[in-house]
């Protein structure tokens, strides 16, 4: 592989207006097929198939629903001085409820009164009314519900009125200034890796051209099948990261063969056939965790993964092809002066001349002279960062609104303190023949249950033989009581003779939704194991390294999830995080954190690992070969994690709590795995491991394909470098 990808970098380098004009036209087809179809619409995140989905269509068939034309508010009354029964609230109140009659676009409001259907609490400390909107479009509910927002702020303060529900549809927010900050750091961080403007800024070219040529082709796919937001956003996010990370690498070693006297264009093949073989490898590996998401069985985590994936595929594509003619564009201009200089000099450069200076490699020997208490001290830190994840709780949505500290969630959670989860009732559905006998006996035998509030009367279909009840359990859609009060509803599906139950509702639908990516991320947690044994074993040669450094990633993902667990869910460094905090976290992150992360720290493992792998093959002694690899690895890996990080940081400062979520995951992620795991736990074990850890059974050395990541197949075709002219 590497002497094609040699080839493939000379060919760009001698050809790079082909190169340019292909790459523009692929952003250009990809931009037309969205320009024709549009942006097309959200895919909904659900999954189809659960027991509580297959019931509610069920219902759906028996009991139709009556066309809903409008969206609904609650205002939720809570007074703190007097009960909402005394007839001055009493007056209070109906005068408010008249005026929020006049409210733009409301069409009715409830009587929280009305003796036919009062909305009052038992103990007479909160009411509620109901206020009805007619259809509006998406302006008009915008100006709508700020309308609320303000009657509601504007009520008496001693009627405690908060404002239930919402009527503008979620959605990614636009893009902040974190991000922004993010990209510029990581501009810094690449000035300051290569002493080149120019260097740094081809850099980020290819990291930004491919996030849009990433992003728009998700779109045009998007324009012809419905895409969920979730899924841009970790194509942007990734593509961003990795396409910094790739051109970083090959750059490095195109400058590494520049500084050793050799043609620009020798040096652009060298590089492509020897970092871009790292790439290829590291990104295929990214690229098969994602699509190895198809084992969670389910639609959109997989869209999500596949759109990921193809952002990952053009940044390499871009680093192989487009990289190549920017660098045949620079030239000598990709080093800094000094070193330009010393060519023109004729001092040429070896890597190892000062690989042995410096705070790396005063880092490195630290961590061989004292390999133990290095290992002692990096898994400690891991643990200790893991440990919140014990108490880690996901839920598949959030009832109440994204924001814990919003009126929409204190209205929701006031209702659910005094009514119990009636705004999210579970319903039961009773199958069998002649049901309207025996629904009397379902309805005792429901409300005898721990977690029920109430039961309202059976509802039975036109056909006879199928009954609705609604079950109101005393807690919230996602409190433990709930969850169990469902489990229990199914263990007692057939305990009335002649009767099925199912349960089903947005409640019952939620919790098969959690329960159902949770068992997807034991599956694919499983699988990214064996993903990583058998990869590394292959590029690696070795039985051992593959388990230290599979072993290291799954530390990495604990700390990412204890993290996590601290800052969202409990609520730590509310300076620093812009989105809501408080609430469980989304079913969806800990699948995402494992594939994700996995790709990455697989990166650094190749990176840093191939490098030491190179130094054992020359013939250095165990610890001698760690410390030289290392020495030489880790100021480009250094640099890729910082610029990781930066950018990850930034994507977590935006006030989506997804977005956010996800990015500091996937920052916590990068810092554990890169700086503890690779720059410590990895070279300490191979310290101790010593010779044994190279050591793969002959029959299977035999067996395994062979992976030039070296590129040793370059040795044959070098020949002496051409020397150039350097400009000063």
């Amino acid at each position: 592989m590497s002497t094609f990808l040699s080839r493939v970098g000379r060919f760009s380098a001698r050809h790079r207006l082909v190169v340019v004009v292909a790459w523009l036209a692929v952003f250009a087809a990809l931009a037309g097929i969205l320009a024709v179809n549009g942006s097309g619409e959200s895919a909904q995140e659900t999954i189809p198939g659960s027991r509580a989905t297959q019931a509610l269509d069920r219902m759906d068939d028996a009991f139709p629903a009556a066309e809903q034309t409008g969206d609904t508010l609650q205002l939720v009354v809570a007074p703190t001085d007097a009960p909402v029964t005394d007839p001055a609230v009493v007056a209070q109140v109906e005068a408010l409820l008249a005026q929020a009659a006049q409210l733009p676009g409301v069409e009715s409001v409830s009587d929280p009164y009305d003796t036919a259907q009062p909305f009052v609490s038992p103990d007479q400390e909160v009411a509620v009314a109901t206020l009805t909107y007619g259809a509006l479009s998406e302006t008009g509910q915008e100006d709508a519900y700020a309308a609320a927002l303000a009657f509601q702020q504007d009520a008496p303060a001693d009627l405690g009125v908060e404002l239930g529900g919402n009527l503008v549809p979620l959605g990614a927010p636009d893009p902040g200034i974190g991000e922004g900050v993010g990209v510029l750091v990581a501009f810094l961080v690449l000035m300051l890796t290569f002493g080149s403007l120019l260097a740094a800024g081809a850099n980020l070219v290819i990291a930004v051209f491919g996030v849009g040529v990433g992003v728009v082709g998700v779109l045009a796919y998007g324009s012809l099948t419905p895409i969920g937001e979730n899924s841009i956003i970790l194509a942007s996010m990734l593509g961003l990261a990795v396409g910094i990370d790739y051109s970083l690498f090959i750059l490095s070693r195109f400058r590494t063969e520049l500084r050793g006297g050799r043609s620009v264009e020798d040096a652009i093949a060298r590089a492509a056939g020897t970092a871009g073989t790292a790439v290829v490898f590291a990104g295929l590996t990214v690229i098969v965790a994602l699509v190895a998401l198809l084992v969670a069985g389910i639609g959109f985590v997989t869209e999500m993964g596949v759109a990921g994936a193809f952002g990952v595929l053009v940044a390499v594509a871009l680093s192989l092809t487009l990289l190549p003619v920017l660098m045949r564009s620079l030239g000598h201009r990709a080093l800094s002066r000094r070193h330009r200089r010393d060519l023109a000099e004729g001092r040429t450069w070896h890597e190892g001349d000062h690989a042995r200076r410096g705070f790396l490699a005063a880092w490195g020997s630290a961590v061989v002279r004292r390999p133990v208490l290095a290992v002692l001290a990096a898994v400690g830190v891991l643990l200790v960062v893991a440990s919140p994840m014990l108490s880690m709780k996901t839920a598949f949505s959030i009832p109440g609104g994204t924001d814990p500290q919003s009126t929409e969630r204190a209205a929701y959670d006031r209702v659910v303190d005094e009514f119990g989860g009636i705004q999210s009732p579970l319903i039961v559905l009773a199958e069998g023949d002649d049901v309207a006998d025996a629904t009397a006996t379902v309805e005792a035998r429901l409300a005898d249950l721990p977690g029920v509030a109430r039961v309202l009367p059976a509802e039975v279909a036109a056909s006879g033989d199928l009954a609705r009840v609604t079950v109101i359990p005393t807690g919230g859609p996602i409190d433990d009581s709930t969850t169990e009060l469902v489990h229990l509803l199914r263990a007692d599906a057939d305990a009335v003779a002649g009767v099925h139950l199912e349960v089903t509702g947005e409640t019952a639908v939620g919790v098969d939704q959690t329960a159902a990516l949770n068992t997807a991320l034991v599956k694919y947690l499983v699988v990214i194991v064996l993903i990583s044994l058998a990869l590394l074993v292959l590029l690696f040669r070795s039985l051992l390294i593959p388990v230290v450094a599979t072993l290291g990633y799954l530390l990495s993902v604990g700390a990412s999830f204890g993290a996590s667990t601290a800052v969202f869910q409990w609520g730590w460094l509310p300076q620093l995080i812009n989105a809501p905090q408080g609430d469980p976290m989304m079913s969806l992150l800990p699948i995402l954190l494992v594939g994700v992360l996995f790709g990455l720290a697989m990166d650094y493992q190749v990176f840093l690992v191939s490098r030491i792998q190179e130094m054992h093959h020359r013939g250095l002694a165990p610890k001698q070969a760690v410390l030289e690899g290392f020495s030489r690895s880790a100021p480009v890996l250094v640099a890729a994690a910082t610029i990781m990080t930066v950018v990850f940081a930034g994507f977590a400062t935006s006030t989506f709590s997804v977005a956010a979520s996800i990015a500091f995951g996937l920052m916590v992620g990068v810092l554990a795995d890169a700086f503890v795991v690779r720059m410590v736990l990895m070279p300490a074990l191979l310290s101790l491991l010593g010779r044994s850890a190279w050591w793969i059974p002959a029959w299977l050395d035999k067996a395994l394909p062979h992976v030039d990541t070296e590129g040793h197949a370059l040795e044959a075709t070098d020949a002496t470098p051409a020397r150039e002219s350097v400009p000063a």
